[in-house]
């Protein structure tokens, strides 16, 4: 635990020395949100925000939450971490103390999540992170969950399918070692292609550090080593600059990449360049069936758009949140022993059947789900196949 985070434990510990711990006595639940609205990450924060708000209207509608014999309102905090930790972390100890939170919902990014997940769990208050997919988040912390895989499935899935879909044997990978996510996956995917493929089967492993805008001199040697594809971790906001780059020095391979590619606005800033490319999530809004399709359907209504990953996990982190919520059969009144048994609940929600799959939940925190390799077709985020392992 760093200074900061230090710090801010030694303010909640004081509060909950003086403050008493009942909540709902005026027939509320209240639920955070810890998610960016300004920053690097604002426009997955909205997304994740309109789908939350599509849930909230039907609580509104309903009459509020029953559990048990008794009906509650339920209010939806939105909180801005600003797509920083520091903020993230700050935010968390406003929403367990001050705003007394039955849970939380989020941090998506996983520099977010990890700090809040140890705040959260210090004090032993339920939070669901939709998009956080580093292993640190939910390690050792029996109140974190998460709606979305860990990054680590992603290894396995895509070697599976390169070899499936390109008869790939050897490869390269780019990838910016300096933020923490790209940098972990990176070495999963070698790890795990070298792995089925033989040492050294990825020709090419090639770095950059964040902020670089100029990928000529690693494209350049992934040209000349016969790689048969790139694999690229990078955000959504990255993605674009890499495949025109790729283009401007003739290197026709496939560009294949991971979950990061979901959010923000990938579409929108590559256009017609990321047509025909694949790679591996949570979620695709194309083909929409079942219980998808009602959300894509929803969403789209009230917003004018398809809705991404971000968007749908959210929907089904708050689902599942308020199953559990119902399930304890009871809310005491106690902060602290209602706090434990929606946890409780959680580690026992099976086959909840949201937007993004299956899910059943367990004392690791992490859903047992499978993958999607999403295609991007003519500006649509296309389910292509589901990999499970």
């Amino acid at each position: 635990m760093n200074i900061v985070q230090r710090i801010l434990s030694a303010i909640l510990i004081v509060f909950f020395s003086f403050c008493p711990s009942v909540f709902a006595s005026d027939g509320t639940i209240n639920i955070g949100f810890n998610i960016p609205q300004t920053g690097w990450f604002d426009l997955v924060g909205l997304h994740s925000k309109n789908a939350a708000q599509l849930i909230e209207k039907e609580l509104a509608e309903a009459g509020g939450l029953k559990v048990g014999d008794k009906t509650y309102d339920v209010k939806f905090l939105y909180g801005d971490n600003k797509s920083n930790p520091t903020a993230a972390s700050t935010l968390a100890i406003e929403q367990v103390s001050k705003e007394k939170v039955l849970g939380i919902i989020g941090p998506l990014s996983s520099s977010q999540a990890i700090p809040v997940a140890q705040m959260a769990n210090s004090f032993s208050t339920p939070m669901i992170s939709p998009w956080s997919t580093s292993p640190l988040t939910t390690k050792d912390r029996p109140y974190v969950f998460r709606s979305c895989f860990v990054f680590t499935i992603q290894g396995p899935v895509l070697t599976k399918f390169l070899a499936k879909q390109f008869t790939a044997t050897k490869g390269a990978v780019l990838y910016d070692i300096v933020a923490a996510y790209p940098r972990g996956l990176a070495k999963s995917f070698k790890e795990s292609f070298e792995q089925i493929n033989g040492e050294g089967s990825i020709v090419r492993f090639e770095e950059f550090r964040s902020g670089d805008t100029d990928f000529t001199k690693q494209l350049m040697s992934i040209k000349e080593s016969g790689a048969q594809f790139i694999f690229s971790p990078q955000h959504f906001n990255e993605i674009p600059l890499i495949i025109r780059q790729m283009k401007s020095i003739d290197l026709n391979i496939p560009l294949v990449g991971s979950n990061s590619w979901a959010g923000g606005n990938l579409l929108g800033e590559c256009g017609n360049d990321c047509d025909g490319l694949f790679f591996s999530g949570n979620y695709a809004s194309g083909g929409a069936t079942g219980i998808n399709k009602q959300f894509v359907d929803a969403y789209k209504s009230a917003y004018g758009e398809l809705p991404d990953e971000p968007a749908a996990l959210t929907w089904d982190a708050v689902r599942v949140f308020l199953q559990a919520v119902k399930d304890t059969g009871k809310l005491s009144g106690n902060l602290l022993a209602d706090r434990k048994a929606v946890r409780d609940a959680i580690v026992n929600v099976k086959n909840f059947d949201g937007a993004t799959g299956e899910m059943t939940f367990n004392e690791s925190g992490d859903p047992n789900k499978c993958a999607v390799i999403v295609k991007i077709e003519n500006g649509v985020f296309n389910f292509h196949e589901s990999v499970c392992l």
